[in-house]
């Protein structure tokens, strides 16, 4: 028996973007779009990533994508994201807990925050 979970992706592991072959390749299926609920905020790491917290005031809901990925394939993913990036739980904005792809801390020091976009999409458009 090959057990799947639910992962929100708020980055480049979207759809048509950078690394989202990553998930192609662990056979994850995509599920749907939504957002977080209102208690996270965002940063670009260096214009390459986004790296998303969870806040205690100030947050907003995050656009994601929600995956069904083989269990069996998480740890595989998680080891191909960039440095400073992890599996935590995050909230969406229906109430459902799903596992997510969050920055650690330290990651966003000096770095630009994007809570602004509601995204790492949105803001990959805004500056084309």
């Amino acid at each position: 028996m090959n057990s799947a979970v639910r992962l929100a992706v708020n980055g480049t592991l979207m759809r048509g973007l950078e690394l989202n072959q990553n998930l192609l390749a662990i056979e994850a299926k995509f599920l749907r779009e939504t957002q977080t609920e209102p208690a996270y905020r965002i940063w670009s790491i260096g214009d390459r990533h986004p790296a998303m917290l969870k806040v205690k005031e100030k947050g907003v809901a995050v656009a994601v994508e929600v995956w069904e990925v083989p269990a069996s394939g998480l740890a595989t993913l998680l080891m191909q994201e960039p440095p400073g990036l992890s599996i935590g739980k995050v909230r969406l904005i229906d109430g459902e807990e799903v596992l997510g792809v969050l920055g650690e801390p330290f990651l966003c020091e000096g770095q630009v925050e994007i809570t602004e976009y509601g995204g790492w999409r949105a803001y990959t458009e805004a500056k084309k």
